[in-house]
C-alpha cells in the first residue's frame, strides 16, 4: 500500500505522539503494516510536508529511496513487522543505499533479532511495550538518532517488559477499537456506526479512558498487546 500520493490533500486528524517538536532538516520515510499504524505514525510529525515516502512495504520503499538518490532522506521510522519484508532488513538495505540515513525501528514484536543486536546499522529500536507504556520513547529515539548516537527503549535494555493491565471492553468498545485498527476517522466510524461525529469522538474518548492510553496508536497497540486486535 502506498499513501504517500495522497498525503497532500489528507487531512491530519487527531495528532499521535509528538515530533512536531523536532527539527528534521531533510525528507521523512515512514513504513508501517497496514493503513493504520501507517496513517499514525505519519500524523506523529504534526504535519506531512516532510514525509515524501509513505508504504508499507520494503520493497516499495527501497524503490523510494532509490530513485530519491540525488537529495537523500534524512529519516526512516518503521515497524519490524510490515505486509511484505521485514522492517530490520529495509533498515539495512536502506542504510547501505544511503550511509547517512537515520532510522528508527517500532519493534512491535518487543525484541531485536538476534543477529542484529550489534549490527552497526541499527541505531535506534522502541519496543512496542514501552510505546504503550507512555514513556514518549519515539521522540527520544528521533532525537537521538538526530545527534548521532543510538537508542534502545527502556524494555530493550533491561530485559523487562512494563507491566501489563488489560482492562474488560464493552462491546461497543471492542467495535470502536476494531474500527480504529482499520484506519478509520471518528468521521469514518460516525458513518459504519450511523451515529453523529460527536458520539463517534466521545466513543474513542472512552475507549481511550478504558485502556488507560492518551491516543488511538497506544489504544490500538495495546488492543494487540492484550490480543484484542489485530491489525
Amino acid at each position: 500500500m502506498d499513501l504517500t500520493p495522497f498525503l497532500a490533500n489528507a487531512g491530519l486528524g487527531t495528532p499521535e505522539e509528538g515530533l512536531e517538536s523536532i527539527e528534521i532538516p531533510g525528507r521523512v520515510a515512514v513504513v508501517a503494516k497496514g493503513r493504520f499504524l501507517l496513517r499514525a505514525l505519519c500524523r506523529s510529525f504534526g504535519g506531512y510536508s516532510r514525509i515524501t515516502c509513505a508504504v508499507t512495504d520494503q520493497e516499495m520503499c527501497l524503490d523510494y529511496l532509490a530513485a530519491e538518490a540525488s537529495d537523500p532522506y534524512e529519516l526512516l521510522v518503521c515497524t519490524d513487522y510490515l505486509e511484505s519484508g521485514n522492517g530490520f532488513d529495509l533498515v539495512r538495505q536502506a542504510r547501505q543505499l544511503h550511509p547517512k540515513l537515520h532510522a528508527v525501528i517500532l519493534a512491535l514484536g518487543d525484541a531485536i533479532p538476534a543477529e542484529c543486536i550489534e549490527a552497526p546499522w541499527l541505531e535506534a529500536v522502541v519496543a512496542e511495550a514501552d510505546f504503550v507504556d507512555d514513556q514518549q520513547p519515539l521522540q527520544a529515539a528521533v532525537m537521538a538518532v538526530l545527534g548521532g548516537h543510538s537508542y534502545r527503549s527502556p524494555s530493550l535494555r533491561t530485559g523487562i517488559l512494563p507491566y501489563l493491565s488489560c482492562p474488560r471492553l464493552t462491546p461497543r468498545e471492542y467495535e470502536v477499537l476494531d474500527l480504529l485498527a482499520s484506519g478509520l476517522s471518528d468521521r469514518e466510524i460516525a458513518k459504519r456506526l450511523v451515529v453523529s461525529d460527536e458520539t463517534a469522538r466521545t466513543y474513542t474518548k472512552r475507549l481511550l479512558q478504558t485502556l488507560n492510553v492518551h491516543n488511538r496508536l497506544q489504544a490500538v497497540l495495546k488492543g494487540m498487546r492484550c490480543g484484542m486486535v489485530q491489525v
